[in-house]
């Protein structure tokens, strides 16, 4: 499978990616992670992802970055649902702790959507991951905010940090998903190519 760029700056994607052994490079752009109200939660994600992945395409076509130019590009972006409304990245601990405590005991939906393009072609698909939390006290979630530090992520946490070994009831779906990737979905698309 030939090089690619990843189209994004999460240290999960980058060692999902590195397990799967793929060969690729990072180039980020900031893009606006806003998206219109009318689209369905499936397509948020993926939307996101487009961004991410045509700013990079546009950045890596100027004459400064031409050896990049011709490569395929792989962005992804994930969100948490719960009951209908997409939770966010934390702004700040208090925050971290709410979102947590509206996640304790609820079934929520991780869905990452992933757009890969390859010249005029694209890719675009997204996955769905149920993920259920046992009931979690306020000193369980306090402390894990304060050690775990999760604001750089969707829904306040991450899947393979101790909320998720001991936190977790349930999950149906793929658990790399919620880590950020769909990798084996990913790995397929890439070979369409």
């Amino acid at each position: 499978m030939k090089e690619f760029i990843l189209a994004s700056q999460s240290p999960r994607r980058k060692q999902l990616l590195e397990w799967a052994e793929l060969d690729f490079e990072i180039i980020v752009q900031s893009t606006d992670e806003s998206f219109p109200e009318y689209l369905s939660m499936d397509q948020v994600p993926v939307h996101i992802a487009r961004q991410k992945a045509l700013a990079v395409r546009a950045h890596v076509q100027t004459a400064f970055h031409a050896q990049y130019a011709s490569m395929t590009i792989l962005a992804a972006d994930t969100i948490v649902v719960l009951d209908g409304r997409v939770i966010g990245k934390p702004t700040d601990k208090e925050d971290a702790i709410q979102i947590l405590q509206s996640l304790s005991g609820q079934l929520h939906q991780v869905i990452t959507g992933v757009v890969i393009l390859d010249g005029q072609k694209e890719i675009a698909f997204s996955d769905i991951t149920d993920v259920k939390f046992h009931p979690l006290t306020h000193a369980q979630i306090s402390n894990y905010v304060d050690k775990y530090q999760p604001y750089d992520k969707a829904g306040a946490y991450a899947i393979q940090e101790w909320i998720g070994v001991v936190g977790i009831e349930s999950i149906k779906g793929d658990f790399y998903n919620v880590m950020g990737l769909p990798v084996s979905r990913v790995v397929k698309a890439l070979e369409q190519l």
